[in-house]
C-alpha cells in the first residue's frame, strides 16, 4: 500500500550501464535547483530510495503474511497461462467507474470485472498520494480502500513505518507538512489495469503506473525523481463495493528515459499545484 504504497516509487540502484541507459542524455536545468544534486553525487537521491524502498519491503510483507484463503477458487481472467489478451482486453470503455465518493476517494464501484480494475487503479492513487505521509488521512484513507479485518491488521504497521524519523528523512516535520516555501510531491499515476484472477467475491488486478515523489524547493537535496512499478491488489467483494484484501508491488516494467529537460523546482511546485488527479476507469 500503501504506503503505498503508495506509497516508495525509487528504483533499486543499478548501473546506467545494466539498462542501457549509458546512452541516454539528460538535460538538466541551467540553473540547477539542487545544488548539483542531479549531476554529481547520487547520496540524496539514493537515500531516499533506500528510505522509501524499506517502507515498500515492508508493506509487501506484512500482506504476504496476512494473505488468507486460497485462490484456487478464483477464474483466471486471462485463460490459459501464458494466453495473451484479448484485442479489447486493453482498450478504454468509456464508462463512468463511480458516482459517489467516500472521504475524496472514489467508492461504490461496479460488481465486474471492469469494476475491479477501477477500483484497483483509483485505490493506487489514494495509497500513493501525500495524505499517506500524515495520521489522520492515512488512518482515514486506510480504513476506506481496505477490508475492515486488513485495515486493523495494517494500521499500527503503517504508523511505525510513518515514523518521525522517516518523515524527516523525507524533509518534513512530524506531522507530515514540508517545510515553508517548498513542496511535497507524491503521486501514483496509473498507465494501464490488467485483471490476473476474478470472480463473483474476489479479483486480483495489477496496476502499471509511473510514481512521483520527493520534495521540490530551492532548498531540496532530494528533488522529484520518477519510477515504474506494478501494483497488485487482491480485492474483495464486501459491503457493496471492491476492497483491498491484500497488496504487494514489484518494479518496473520502465521504458528507457527521453532526452527530456528537467523542469526548474518553482515549474514542478506550480505543476503540482495546478494539475490535479482523475478519476481512472477501465
Amino acid at each position: 500500500m500503501t504506503p503505498g504504497d503508495e506509497h516508495d516509487y525509487g528504483e533499486s540502484a543499478r548501473s546506467d550501464e545494466e539498462h542501457g541507459y549509458g546512452r541516454t542524455r539528460l538535460r538538466l536545468p541551467a540553473n540547477d535547483p539542487y545544488g548539483g544534486a542531479g549531476r554529481g553525487g547520487r547520496s540524496s537521491s539514493r537515500s531516499l530510495v533506500t528510505v522509501v524502498g524499506v517502507v515498500v519491503l515492508l508493506i509487501a510483507a506484512i500482506a504476504f503474511a496476512n494473505r488468507g484463503g486460497d485462490d484456487s477458487s478464483s477464474t483466471s481472467a486471462g485463460g490459459a497461462t501464458g494466453d495473451k489478451p484479448d484485442a479489447t482486453s486493453t482498450a478504454a470503455t468509456g464508462t463512468k467507474p463511480v458516482d459517489a465518493k467516500t472521504g475524496g476517494i472514489p467508492s461504490g464501484f461496479a460488481h465486474t470485472q471492469q469494476g475491479a480494475q477501477s477500483a484497483a487503479a483509483n485505490y493506487a492513487v489514494a495509497l500513493g498520494s501525500t495524505g499517506m505521509f500524515r495520521t489522520d488521512s492515512r488512518h482515514d484513507l486506510v480504513d476506506t480502500v481496505y477490508t475492515t479485518a486488513a485495515a486493523a491488521r495494517l494500521q499500527g504497521a503503517m504508523d511505525q513505518a510513518y515514523s518521525t524519523d522517516f518523515l524527516a528523512k523525507m524533509g518534513l516535520d512530524a506531522d507530515g507538512n514540508a517545510p515553508q516555501g517548498e513542496t511535497f510531491v507524491s503521486r501514483v499515476v496509473p498507465v494501464g489495469t490488467t485483471p490476473q484472477a476474478y470472480s463473483a467475491t474476489t479479483a486480483k488486478v495489477a496496476v502499471w503506473y509511473l510514481g512521483l515523489i520527493g520534495m521540490s524547493g530551492t532548498s531540496s537535496t532530494d528533488p522529484v525523481t520518477s519510477s515504474w512499478k506494478t501494483w497488485t491488489f487482491d480485492l474483495q467483494w464486501t459491503d457493496g463495493d471492491w476492497k483491498i484484501v491484500s497488496d504487494e508491488q514489484k518494479d518496473g516494467p520502465a521504458p528507457v528515459p527521453g532526452d527530456d529537460q528537467a523542469a526548474t523546482s518553482d515549474e514542478i511546485s506550480k505543476a503540482i499545484e495546478e494539475y490535479g488527479g482523475f478519476t481512472y476507469a477501465r
